[in-house]
């Protein structure tokens, strides 16, 4: 069978990769700010509670059947958020195994969220930041794009941060593929756990 290259579970192969604008490397190492977001949970979560978490950030989510259209796929990085986000959803146990929690964030409305965690039967919670608080505090990479609803036009641009004790410890962006992010990110803490591992022995 030939994809549906409106499939947002697909990801076209001719898809132009983003390039290191440098809009993110202000974040490593910040403390999280006092704020809370709304989750997929029905509660209001504090950053600055974090431990150890992996926090991945995606522009917005669709729907089968409603395609974001040709303009939104010669956006670098824009089209993926779902295969993304099924990429941490299938690898979570591995993560959960090591102690870490993984919070998916965007600028859609929670209650957006929610259809699509629940349709993706995603097992992690998703935060929303559609009035852009944070977004606006630590200054995040952003385009835009008109959205019909589900909330901001404002969009953060895809990466993901390995958050310690409320800090930013480790980024990646820009993040390509989407679709292997989550083995990329996992690979990079199966090691970091190994040398702490062999450090205490």
């Amino acid at each position: 069978m030939i994809p549906d290259e409106n499939d947002p579970y697909h990801l076209p192969a001719n898809l132009d990769a983003p390039l290191d604008d440098g809009a993110a490397g202000h974040l490593v190492g910040l403390p999280l700010p006092n704020l809370k977001l709304l989750s997929t949970r029905d509660r209001e979560l504090d950053l600055q509670d974090l431990e150890r978490a992996i926090v991945f950030f995606y522009p917005r989510s669709g729907r089968p059947g409603e395609p974001a259209g040709e303009e939104w796929d010669r956006i670098p990085g824009a089209r993926g958020c779902t295969p993304q986000a099924l990429g941490f959803r299938d690898l979570y146990p591995a993560f959960r195994e090591l102690g870490i929690e993984v919070f998916g964030i965007s600028t859609q409305t929670s209650g957006y969220q929610r259809e699509f965690a629940s349709r993706n039967r995603l097992p992690f919670e998703l935060l929303s930041d559609s009035h852009l608080v944070l977004t606006r505090s630590l200054r995040l990479p952003t385009f835009e794009f008109p959205v019909q609803d589900g909330g901001s036009s404002t969009l953060i641009k895809r990466m993901v941060w390995y958050v310690d004790r409320g800090r930013i410890e480790k980024l990646w962006y820009p993040v390509f593929p989407p679709h292997e992010n989550a083995r990329e990110v996992l690979a990079w803490m199966l090691s970091l756990a190994n040398e702490s591992a062999t450090e205490a022995g």
